[in-house]
């Protein structure tokens, strides 16, 4: 009797966590109806343009596991499904597209997880190259995550029954994914915010989705998604220029033209001043040979205010001289040493061989004392928006430009 006792606990306790799961939460009560309506949508290629917090990003997740479950409710379910997960980069899936699918997927349906970094035991700690679900068909289904950094042929190759791009791909990245769903007749569908403007998913998704018989668009914004708090909602949009709302609140797609820093005003200049060894930061170097090298120095002060304290720019020099210039200039600022080298980002090209393919030009900096860490994150308009943010200021923190950094508040008016 008791060991019926306790079955009956535990198949009580199942319904009940099935019941409240994040997926059946979802698809009872937190939907909201453009989300619905992309999840009823039988086109073949199907996007989802919308502000941030709009809900896009959920659409996605739910979307995938629905599929790799084999339980979507309004399209043909599949055994053994295979489905790439598509992110700006491996940092960016980290930080959104895994965690959203690892939150509506429940644990007992994960047959195996493979991890590129970090450890299967925690993976919303590290960086997912797949997960195994089980199908509900009685077969198994794996989830693969990609990231557009890697390249268009690390697209190659493999027949899939779907492709999710969380925000928008390189074009040839999204031709690739296209021919890796054909054979299986499958289906793609993308959730973005459109912060790069016009671009050629505006001209041949967008513009076309209406005239189509395979491509389908929506455009949802904060006041779709009826889980915003209102006062939420005021906070970001105090925050945003005109032209960000358009982008970040509505989703829509705005042209890229003008200034790129409107926000940028005499409030943004102060007069160099002695800087606390603990506002010390970071440096930049944007390398350049015949082009102009550029080196900023970059401080931060406990209410989360930037500042360009200092700048070296110049052409038609060798490694060598520039590292002696920014030694120098490290000097008068007193700036802090790490490992008895100086510390500074790079973009990550300067990892390739020089011409005579014996050294990179982060090797050939760090030989001059100048330590290079090229890991950083190379997406524009994410850097541009945040700049536009810091720039108007807010609680966030303002950025401020010491008056003789002539050179970047030249081009920052520009």
């Amino acid at each position: 009797m008791k060991q019926l006792i306790t079955k009956i606990k535990q198949i009580e306790r199942e319904q009940h966590r099935r019941k409240t799961s994040p997926l059946a939460c979802y698809n009872k009560s937190k939907v909201h109806l453009k989300q619905m309506a992309f999840h009823k949508c039988q086109k073949r290629n199907r996007w989802v343009f919308g502000g941030n917090r709009s809900g896009k990003t959920q659409c996605g997740a739910v979307e995938t596991v629905w599929l790799a479950r084999g339980i979507h409710p309004y399209r043909p379910n599949r055994p053994n499904v295979s489905c790439w997960v598509v992110s700006l980069s491996q940092q960016v899936q980290r930080d959104v597209a895994q965690q959203k699918v690892l939150y509506y997927l429940d644990k007992n349906w994960i047959v195996d997880i493979a991890m590129i970094s970090g450890h299967k035991g925690s993976p919303q700690n590290g960086v997912i190259d797949y997960i195994d679900i089980s199908n509900v068909f009685g077969g198994t289904s794996r989830i693969a995550f990609k990231s557009c950094e890697a390249g268009r042929e690390k697209f190659q190759g493999t027949s899939l029954d779907f492709v999710w791009f969380d925000e928008e791909p390189p074009k040839d990245i999204y031709e690739e994914c296209r021919m890796r769903v054909l054979d299986k007749n499958g289906h793609i569908f993308g959730t973005m915010t459109p912060l790069k403007g016009q671009t050629w998913v505006y001209d041949e998704i967008f513009l076309n989705c209406h005239n189509s018989s395979e491509v389908w668009s929506i455009t949802m914004e904060w006041a779709d998604n009826p889980y915003l708090k209102s006062s939420e909602v005021q906070a970001m949009t105090e925050t945003l220029s005109e032209s960000q709302l358009d982008s970040r609140r509505y989703g829509r797609f705005t042209q890229m033209a003008g200034l790129v820093y409107p926000e940028f005003d005499q409030t943004n200049v102060v007069e160099p001043f002695d800087v606390p060894p603990s506002w010390q930061d970071t440096m930049s170097i944007d390398p350049g040979l015949n082009n102009p090298l550029s080196c900023h120095w970059y401080a931060r002060d406990p209410q989360g205010n930037v500042y360009v304290v200092a700048e070296h720019y110049q052409a038609n020099r060798d490694i060598c001289y520039h590292a002696s210039k920014i030694k120098e200039i490290c000097a008068k600022l007193g700036w802090k040493k790490h490992n008895d080298k100086y510390a500074t980002l790079m973009d990550s090209a300067s990892n390739q061989r020089t011409l005579n393919g014996t050294r990179s030009v982060a090797e050939l900096f760090d030989e001059q004392g100048i330590a290079v860490n090229t890991r950083v994150n190379k997406d524009l308009y994410t850097g541009i928006n945040k700049v536009k943010a810091l720039l108007k200021g807010g609680e966030g923190g303002k950025l401020y430009i010491f008056s003789n950094c002539l050179t970047m508040l030249r081009e920052i008016k520009g």
